[in-house]
């Protein structure tokens, strides 16, 4: 579902100017962008650690009369508590809309797994994803425990000069822009986009690139003794 097409499902469902559609900050803008397009009120949610999903707890939290529906984003391969999320919906009566990812053959996603099972047990100094059911690993994307971002941020460039490919993935959440900024508390997004990096895991790498991931991550992990 693109965000034009988000934007035109809530228009559609009758909603707009006067209701509020709960969002998740750690991520695209354009999410809340479609939310804003559809004349409805941008509410941010915190997300679970494990998934990078909406958590159905913080949704309740910040749910009020005027909240009419919420958008839920599936992350890097990790879907989100659908199960819990449409019965939330239905007892409050409020529109669930999911934001998919793109999909790949099964042949890549397998290779995904077999790369993402190597290095789960290999990398060390990192926090390695939650696999769950049904992960696909879009991205394959790990946590560098520290004290913020300067921490990971440094982990990020000292692998890149040992050869290896990383990147950010959510560089700044959504709350945090300028057009949607807000005074709200959202712990665990602050938390993964301060900790959070993508390391590579398609299908196309060799066990020598797979190896060089491992020993660039594991040199530099047992520096900063994370809090696990």
């Amino acid at each position: 579902m693109r965000s034009m097409g988000t934007a035109a499902m809530l228009r559609a469902a009758g909603v707009g100017a006067g209701d509020e559609v709960i969002v998740p900050a750690f991520g695209n803008v354009e999410v809340a962008d479609a939310v804003a397009q559809a004349g409805a009120t941008v509410v941010f949610a915190d997300i679970d650690p494990a998934t990078y999903c909406l958590d159905p707890h913080a949704i309740e939290a910040v749910m009020t009369p005027q909240t009419a529906a919420l958008v839920v984003v599936h992350r890097f391969g990790r879907t989100a508590d659908m199960v819990r999320l449409r019965e939330l919906g239905q007892r409050h009566e409020l529109l669930v809309l999911e934001q998919g990812e793109s999909e790949a053959p099964y042949d890549e996603i397998a290779q995904r797994r077999e790369r993402a099972a190597y290095l789960d047990g290999r990398l060390s100094g990192v926090r390695t994803p939650v696999s769950g059911d049904g992960h696909t690993y879009q991205q394959y994307v790990v946590r560098v425990p520290g004290n913020g971002r300067p921490d990971r941020d440094a982990f990020a460039r000292a692998v890149r000069a040992r050869g290896v490919e990383c990147r950010v993935p959510v560089k700044t959440p959504v709350h945090r822009l300028p057009g949607f900024r807000r005074d709200v508390q959202l712990p665990e997004t602050e938390r993964a986009a301060d900790e959070t990096l993508s390391l590579p895991v398609d299908g196309a790498l060799t066990k020598r690139e797979m190896q060089r991931i491992v020993a660039a991550c594991n040199a530099l992990g047992g520096l900063l003794q994370p809090a696990f």
